[in-house]
C-alpha cells in the first residue's frame, strides 16, 4: 500500500526526509504562457520549464534506477515538463507505466496545465498516480486571455478569449474527474502583479468548491524575451497577504521551491547540479533493440566522422551491424529539402526503419518529432564506428555530448555514467 503522506510537496512535515525526482520526458507544450521562456537552460537556475536534457521513457527508467542508488530517500517520481505532460501523452503515459512496473513503491505525480488531461484520468487512477498539480491562473476567461498567448487543442490554435475559455473548461473538467477518482490535487497559481493578483480569492473559492486539497501561490519569475519580462516579481509582502486571504478557503503550500523540470533530491537539498552528468548520460543511452528498426542513420561529411548538424545533412548513411559484430554501410538516403513545412515528419518517414540517427547537433523541434516517430536523435562527436558500437551495445561513452555546450560533464565510468551515478 502506497503511503501518500511521503510526498514532500504536499506534506511539509516530510520535506526533510523524503525526496523527489522529476523526469523531463515531455518537451512539447500546448499553451503559451506570457511569462514562460524554455529556450535556454542554466544548471544554476531553478525554475519550472528548465531542464538540462530530455529523456525517453526507457531512459527515464534507467535514470531513476541510478538516482535511487545515489539518493535512497527519493519517494516520488514526477513529470513536470519541461513542456506539459499531456502535450506529450505517449511519452508521459509510457513513463508512468514503466515507473509503476519497475518501482512499485514510488509515489507517482504529475504537474500539468490540465488542457489535455481529461482523457487520461482513468488510466492515471489505474496506475495509482496519487498526486496531480494543475496550474490554474484564472477562473475568469477575461483575466485568462491576458495570461496566455495561445492555446492549442490538437492541431487547432485558439487565441484570446476562446483560448482562455477552452483552457478553463478543461481544467475544471480535469479537477472534477481527478477528485472523483480519489486523487490528491494541488493547484498552482502563478501570481502576476497587475494581471491576476486581485483574483486570488476567486481562484481559491472556486477550487475549494471542486474539492481541491491544497493551493500553491507562486510568484511569477520574470523571464527575458516574454511579454511579461518587464513586470517585476511580486514581493514577499504581497505573496504573504494573498496566502492569508486564500487560506480562508484552502490549505496553503508555503515551502515551494519552484522546481526545475529535472529537479532531484530533497526540497532543501536539491542535487540537480550534482546529478546533471548522470541525467545527460542517460539521455545519450541508445534505444532498446527493435527488430523492425535494424539500422542506424549517420550525418557525415566524408564518411568517417559524425560531423553534420541534422539540418545541414543533404543525405544520411544507413548502417547495419553484421553478425560478427562489424558494420556495413547499406545505402545512402537523400534528406527532404529544407523549407518544406513537413520536413521533419518526412525525414522521420525516410528513417522509419532506423532506431537512431547520429548527428553533431539537433534542434528541439526535429528532436521531438523524430523521437515521437521512434527514431532516437543522438548528438555525437567522434568516429562513426565508435558511435555505432555504442549504439548497438546499448552503452553511452565519452563521444556522446550534453545537449547544450558547457552544461554537462563527460560521460565516464560504468557504462558512461557520471555525476555521482552508480
Amino acid at each position: 500500500m502506497l503511503n501518500i503522506a511521503k510526498h514532500p510537496c504536499f506534506n511539509a512535515k516530510v520535506k526533510g526526509e523524503c525526496g523527489r525526482v522529476h523526469l523531463p520526458v515531455a518537451p512539447r507544450c500546448n499553451i503559451l504562457c506570457n511569462y514562460c521562456n524554455r529556450k535556454y537552460d542554466c544548471v544554476n537556475e531553478s525554475r519550472p520549464g528548465v531542464t538540462s536534457a530530455v529523456l525517453s521513457p526507457e531512459q527515464a527508467a534507467a535514470y531513476v534506477e541510478r538516482v535511487l542508488g545515489v539518493e535512497p530517500r527519493i519517494t516520488v517520481a514526477g513529470i513536470a515538463g519541461p513542456g506539459d505532460p499531456f502535450a506529450n501523452p505517449g511519452e508521459t503515459m509510457q513513463t508512468l507505466r514503466l515507473m509503476r512496473e519497475k518501482f512499485p513503491d514510488l509515489l507517482l505525480c504529475l504537474a500539468t496545465n490540465g488542457l489535455g488531461l481529461p482523457p487520461y484520468v482513468q488510466e492515471l487512477a489505474d496506475l495509482q498516480v496519487s498526486h496531480v498539480s494543475i496550474t490554474v491562473n484564472a477562473v475568469d476567461p477575461e483575466i485568462g486571455r491576458r495570461l496566455y498567448g495561445w492555446v492549442r487543442d490538437g492541431k487547432v490554435v485558439y487565441r484570446g478569449l476562446k483560448g482562455a475559455e477552452l483552457l478553463l473548461s478543461r481544467q475544471l473538467e480535469a479537477i472534477a474527474a481527478l477528485k472523483a477518482h480519489g486523487l490528491t490535487v494541488k493547484i498552482n497559481s502563478i501570481i502576476v502583479p497587475g494581471i491576476n493578483d486581485q483574483h486570488v480569492q476567486a481562484i481559491a473559492e472556486k477550487m475549494a468548491d471542486l474539492g481541491v486539497d491544497i493551493l500553491n501561490l507562486m510568484p511569477m519569475y520574470p523571464n527575458v524575451d516574454t511579454p511579461f519580462a518587464d513586470i517585476p516579481e511580486p514581493p514577499s509582502s504581497l505573496m504573504n497577504s494573498l496566502q492569508q486571504e486564500a487560506e480562508k478557503f484552502l490549505p496553503q503550500m508555503h515551502h515551494c521551491t519552484r522546481c526545475r523540470a529535472d529537479a532531484v533530491g530533497l526540497l532543501a537539498e536539491d542535487r540537480s547540479q550534482e546529478l546533471q552528468g548522470c541525467l545527460s548520460a542517460c539521455a545519450a543511452l541508445p534505444p532498446s533493440p527493435d527488430p523492425e528498426r535494424p539500422y542506424v542513420a549517420v550525418a557525415t561529411r566524408e564518411g568517417a566522422l559524425v560531423n553534420l548538424h541534422l539540418g545541414e545533412a543533404p543525405s544520411f548513411q544507413i548502417w547495419k551491424q553484421d553478425p560478427n559484430g562489424g558494420f556495413t554501410l547499406r545505402e545512402e538516403r537523400t534528406a527532404p529539402l529544407p523549407g518544406s513545412p513537413d520536413r521533419w515528419w518526412a525525414l522521420a518517414e525516410t528513417l522509419k526503419d532506423c532506431r537512431a540517427v547520429l548527428v553533431s547537433a539537433v534542434g528541439e523541434t526535429p528532436r521531438a518529432i523524430l523521437k515521437e516517430s521512434g527514431v532516437m536523435p543522438l548528438e555525437v562527436s567522434g568516429f562513426i564506428d565508435m558511435a555505432l558500437t555504442a549504439v548497438y551495445d546499448g552503452s553511452a561513452v565519452e563521444l556522446y555530448k550534453a545537449r547544450q555546450g558547457g552544461l554537462g560533464r563527460a560521460c565516464t565510468g560504468n557504462k558512461g555514467f557520471a555525476g555521482g551515478c552508480m
